[in-house]
């Protein structure tokens, strides 16, 4: 079995497009459908025929590409049984636990409630990927427009359980802001510091910041380390609770 070809290019203003492709069967994903005319075009430079399209959440920018990309290729459009509501086009619903196959691979769903009620991510352990849509951000997490900080927390912790070297996929470009808010809280971490530098420099190129790791995600995001006792000395709050400090840290990035 060879590895999934990963490509990963900007759509509308700061989303991303991420689009699998197996050379072997041929089987193509998109990961979301925020510009269906540009998912459309970075398949046809490839010449890929969009197999399937996996939806994480209901929100307009992750959707809006479906009618577009459904209408061309007819592709299986998995999404959130929870949100099947809400998102129009579904093909087959899934729920957490789930497993459906994808060129031969188990892809696992996991629900992350927090940004949306029903938001799901999906995991791939055959290939170390995680589609982490806009629950998991590189040093950050998705704005809780739905769920509960104890949701967000929740399903944070339940993707810190995944394996270290996971590679980790996001919704957007929003690494460079987080880093400033991550610093804000977390001045002494120095693994911190230098991600910020390699950060800073790769979008002076216009480069993307992502993918990320789950261990580089725990080492240096703030929502990951609410047990971290310089984190919570720089909150004043060492004898909160790990959900408290996750509602501190949401608090402030809100208005940061």
């Amino acid at each position: 079995m060879t590895s999934l070809l990963i490509e990963q290019f900007t759509c509308r203003q700061d989303n991303f497009g991420v689009v699998l492709h197996d050379p072997l069967t041929g089987d193509t994903a998109s990961i979301d459908a925020p510009d269906g005319s540009r998912i459309a075009g970075r398949l046809g430079e490839d010449g890929w025929k969009l197999t399937h399209l996996l939806i994480t959440h209901h929100h307009p920018d992750h959707v809006e590409g479906i009618p577009a990309l459904v209408e061309a290729y007819a592709p299986e459009v998995i999404g959130p049984e929870a949100e099947a509501s809400k998102i129009m086009g579904l093909t087959r619903t899934v729920s957490d636990g789930d497993t459906f196959d994808f060129a031969g691979r188990s892809v696992h769903v996991i629900t992350t409630p927090g940004h949306t009620s029903g938001h799901i991510c999906f995991y791939i352990p055959d290939e170390g990927l995680l589609f982490a849509g806009d629950t998991l951000f590189a040093l950050g997490c998705g704005r809780l427009f739905e769920g509960s900080p104890a949701d967000m927390h929740g399903s944070l912790t339940r993707l810190a359980e995944l394996p270290d070297d996971t590679r980790v996929y996001c919704g957007h470009e929003y690494t460079q802001s987080n880093a400033r808010f991550a610093i804000s809280v977390d001045p002494d971490n120095e693994t911190l510091a230098k991600r910020m530098k390699e950060i800073t420099d790769l979008r002076s190129k216009r480069l993307p910041t992502l993918p990320t790791t789950i261990d580089f995600e725990k080492r240096t995001n703030p929502f990951m380390r609410t047990g971290d006792p310089a984190i919570r000395k720089q909150l004043g709050m060492e004898t909160a609770s790990d959900l408290e400090v996750f509602t501190e840290l949401r608090r402030r990035k809100d208005s940061f």
